[in-house]
């Protein structure tokens, strides 16, 4: 949109994550020549490319490259060499000479910044004053959505991205988004990057995921509320299709982890040949939640083997892959998540050994460290509190949501809900008696294992039966407080994160 505000001819070409893979390919270069296009600037890719950006100047196109991941290197006896590649223009913070004060900003934020500079050059074009203003809330808008769906951390310019983008999405005029909120059922409601992150990111994700990403640009695109809504109703349907097929993956690879000799592994390396490949990254990061380790999820595609990675926080994935490099056929990402793709199966079991034999994580770096900050009684989680920490909004990674503490909560009654009776409801008490309403999202199976161990059997089966006595039952607790909405009606609820 913003290079036909320039006066440019623009198309759109959107790699198929099953025929194609990530990023530019040979494929693509080669349909644009023969179909004339002079120029190809690249969005959230490229900057692994130099084989792909090679042909495309070999065919004499011009390549500006706009991208956020890391830039390949080569260890040299005089340190690291950085392989740019040979683009006319490369985009990227995360160049080792790029003065841009905050690397961390993800490629569609990148690809806007470049529109923004474009469209402020002297010799740009005249845009008209509503066009220009629509340009920014429409760049300022996605990028808060894919700030938050690539998990970037909200802090410097990204918190304000996030604040202003998911303030201009409540409003919004694009069509196939406002559509996308309508059929959600969040239309009405304040925005937040929970909404961003967990309903409507996964919609534009899952078509991308299971088919081709071009129905989420269709959707974006149309100017028609009749078609904008059949659209965004069936990505929501795909997307619960990919819900459930990702389900099925996990419990695959908890199986594998527990049943075999990989779960004493530093680094968790999963093999599962007959998953869809485009969903092997959100069970790798499903998995690595559940255990607290690196994981690789590797899947039989078309062509040779191909894989996702998600990390901890003490494991650069990026540099350790770079370590291994021939093993891999393609491979690229950055600290926290990364892809790859090995030539056949008989690669897998060589990458597993060897990734984990250059791991230097030790027992520390796999401990879980819970920081509050600071412990403070239930009552003071009052309404105006509440409306307080609001002003730190928006929470996310990199600015998490403030977290108290408290000891001595007396569990009272409890009951399951959601469909899969996943979540907790629990009424408690303090130590003064004054009770509040208690909220649990974690593993509730692993809460429920908890307190039949430390209670016995027979309080665990009354807590959820009918009710236990003040006292009986007492837990320590880090917890957040929040405002529930329901059936018009708002209360003040502990939302618990961990217990002890």
């Amino acid at each position: 949109m913003g290079i036909r505000a320039l006066g440019g001819k623009a198309d759109t070409a959107i790699p198929h994550r099953m025929k194609d893979g990530y990023g530019l390919n040979e494929n693509l270069i080669e349909a644009a020549a023969e179909d004339g296009i002079d120029t190809i600037i690249t969005c959230d890719n490229g900057i692994a490319a130099a084989p792909q950006i090679a042909l495309a100047k070999e065919k004499g196109m011009t390549v500006v490259v706009t991208d956020h991941h890391e830039v390949p290197f080569e260890e040299g006896e005089q340190g690291r060499i950085y392989l740019l590649p040979k683009a006319d223009a490369v985009v990227d913070p995360r160049q080792p000479d790029c003065a841009y004060p905050y690397k961390q900003i993800c490629g569609a934020v990148v690809a806007a910044k470049f529109v923004r500079a474009m469209m402020d050059r002297e010799d740009a074009p005249f845009i008209p004053l509503q066009l220009r203003e629509r340009l920014e809330e429409e760049m300022l808008t996605f990028g808060a959505l894919a700030t938050v769906c690539d998990v970037m951390e909200l802090r410097d310019e990204n918190r304000i991205i996030v604040k202003k983008g998911l303030a201009l999405m409540q409003n919004t005029s694009n069509m196939g988004l406002k559509a996308l909120l309508t059929v959600n059922g969040i239309e009405d409601k304040e925005l937040s990057p929970y909404h961003a992150g967990f309903v409507i990111g996964p919609c534009m994700n899952a078509t991308g995921r299971l088919d081709t990403a071009r129905r989420a640009l269709e959707l974006f695109e149309t100017t028609q509320w009749k078609d904008a809504v059949t659209i965004a109703g069936d990505l929501k349907s795909l997307n619960d299709s990919r819900r459930e097929m990702t389900l099925e993956g996990v419990e695959e690879a908890v199986l594998q982890v527990e049943g075999t000799k990989i779960g004493r592994d530093r680094v968790l390396v999963v093999y599962l040949p007959d998953c869809h490949e485009s969903l092997a990254g959100i069970i790798a990061g499903r998995v690595r939640e559940k255990y607290g380790k690196p994981v690789f999820v590797l899947t039989k595609a078309e062509e040779g083997i191909k894989g996702s990675g998600r990390s901890i926080e003490a494991y650069h994935m990026y540099e350790e892959m770079t370590a291994c490099k021939e093993l891999f056929i393609r491979y690229g990402g950055h600290k926290m998540a990364a892809g790859l793709s090995l030539a056949s199966e008989e690669d897998v079991d060589k990458f597993r050994r060897k990734i984990n034999e250059n791991c230097k994580l030790t027992k520390e770096d796999f401990e879980e460290v819970i920081h509050i900050d600071v412990p403070m009684p239930l009552s003071y989680a009052d309404r105006a509190f509440i409306k307080e920490l609001s002003c730190l909004e928006p929470f996310g990674v990199g600015n998490p949501r403030p977290l108290f503490a408290r000891k001595g909560i007396s569990l009272l009654t409890g009951r399951k809900l959601g469909k899969n009776q996943n979540v907790g409801k629990y009424r408690i008490a303090d130590e003064s008696g004054a009770c509040y309403e208690m909220i649990y999202f974690g593993d509730i199976g692993q809460f429920d294992s908890f307190l039949t161990e430390r209670f016995g059997g027979g309080s665990f089966h009354k807590l959820y039966a009918g009710g236990v006595r003040e006292g009986e039952m007492e837990i320590g607790m880090a917890y957040y407080p929040d405002i529930n909405y329901y059936a018009g009606k708002e209360n003040i609820q502990i939302v618990m994160q961990y217990y002890c």
